[in-house]
């Protein structure tokens, strides 16, 4: 396959001017988005991502989980399509270009290949998948996850919300539930851009990061039970706080996760605490453990050394300790092939680029388990992120999508 020159760039005015429109439907209260998963802000969002594709001169599909398919055609009618996107939805506090800039990306991709005058063997196809946040509905990466035979389409249809709306109920009222079969769909390939959500790119001062591996990850959900009672009234040598074993396993998860450096992270992200009353003694903690790391091996050894460790903290004060997983997907290695392609990109466009090992989940991560697949980072500013401060620079998200651009196009082929 013939390299792209270098002098193919896309038109980052346009990127830009595009992400900006995007960010106005669903602003949030400090400068960023609230977008939720099958709001009326997403189906506003959905219908402008259309009117462009279209304007684009691309066919839109849609599947029964909502995931939208803009197909721009390809010479060869026997070549399967190269996929790239990412998603429109946001969290509540959300920013302006997670997720955002690898669909919008994706459609300069296409948008730029049409002022070129340039046809590619391949089809490409613009993919905005459905509810990729989680926050709205659990888990995250749903609609990519039933596409890759994950996840079960009835059982993603029945999550509800914090108010009990079902997931196949809201897909229906916003007027985006499709009629294609979910999964039927076989791609050449799957990029995404996305930014970085952490610090490394801008801390090293790179304008891309080549993504060869993503991080595995564990949800343990744990219950920390113990008595509640009086705080005025029980004597301290009495008690049997369910928050001291929180404590305890707080700084558990921390020691593990340091035990296994490099690139293995852990934290307790959610907590419930029972009663929640201000002068009673905590009864019972449930905490939600978040394990991540790029080797198998090195997840589940953090898990057993929880499950093997935590009881005897809480017991030896009082207390019960019990676990389960709840969330999990093993670590993805991304096409070697295409990673090529990333880096060899940044190199001929003259754009710094390292290595990187993505910590968050993505939807490049369920379906790099049924095809090729490959990510292109760009920095953001303090690697802030599901954050209305989160931001980046025009030059980023021009350099992002420029290597973008040239490795979609090495694989989708020029033809001409």
């Amino acid at each position: 396959m013939n390299a792209p020159a270098a002098n193919l760039r896309i038109n980052p005015d346009r990127l830009w001017d595009s992400i900006m429109e995007m960010a106005r439907i669903g602003p949030g209260v400090a400068g960023g988005n609230n977008r939720q998963t099958l709001t009326d802000e997403d189906a506003e969002g959905r219908a402008l991502f259309q009117k462009w594709c279209e304007e684009a001169g691309c066919t839109m599909g849609v599947d029964e989980m909502g995931t939208m398919f803009a197909m721009r055609p390809g010479e060869d009618p026997d070549a399967l399509p190269v996929y790239v996107g990412s998603h429109l939805d946001t969290q509540p506090t959300g920013g302006k270009y997670d997720g955002v800039l690898g669909v919008l990306g994706g459609l300069e991709v296409v948008r730029s290949l049409n002022d070129l005058g340039i046809k590619t063997r391949h089809p490409i196809v613009v993919t905005n998948w459905t509810n990729e946040e989680g926050t709205r509905f659990a888990p995250a990466m749903l609609a990519s996850g039933v596409f890759a035979g994950v996840l079960d389409r009835d059982w993603a249809y029945d999550r509800v919300d914090a108010k009990g709306k079902r997931f196949g109920d809201e897909l229906e009222r916003i007027g985006w539930k499709g009629d294609e079969k979910v999964g039927t769909r076989k791609m050449h390939a799957f990029f995404e851009l996305h930014i970085e959500q952490g610090p490394i790119l801008e801390a090293e001062g790179k304008d891309v990061g080549v993504v060869t591996h993503g991080q595995g990850l564990r949800w343990v959900q744990c219950t920390v039970t113990g008595k509640g009672q009086h705080t005025g009234s029980t004597p301290m040598y009495m008690r049997r706080n369910a928050g001291r074993g929180l404590a305890r396993v707080t700084e558990l998860v921390h020691e593990i996760a340091l035990k296994h450096q490099p690139n293995a992270v852990g934290a307790i992200g959610h907590i419930d605490v029972y009663p929640n009353s201000r002068n009673i003694i905590p009864e019972k903690v449930v905490f939600t453990v978040d394990f991540r790391s790029h080797v198998l091996e090195t997840l589940e050894a953090m898990v057993d050394e929880l499950n093997t460790r935590a009881p005897g903290l809480c017991a030896d004060i009082g207390l019960k300790f019990s676990a389960e997983v709840v969330g999990f997907f093993d670590p993805p290695a991304f096409d070697p092939t295409l990673v090529d392609r990333v880096r060899n990109a940044a190199d001929r466009l003259g754009y710094s680029h390292m290595d990187l090992i993505s910590g968050a989940g993505h939807d490049a991560c369920w379906i790099n388990r049924l095809y090729p697949t490959t990510m292109v980072m760009c920095p953001c500013v303090d690697g802030l992120s599901h954050n209305e401060a989160e931001e980046i620079s025009k030059d980023w998200a021009q350099a992002g999508a420029d290597v973008l651009f040239h490795a979609v196009l090495e694989t989708a082929e020029i033809v001409g």
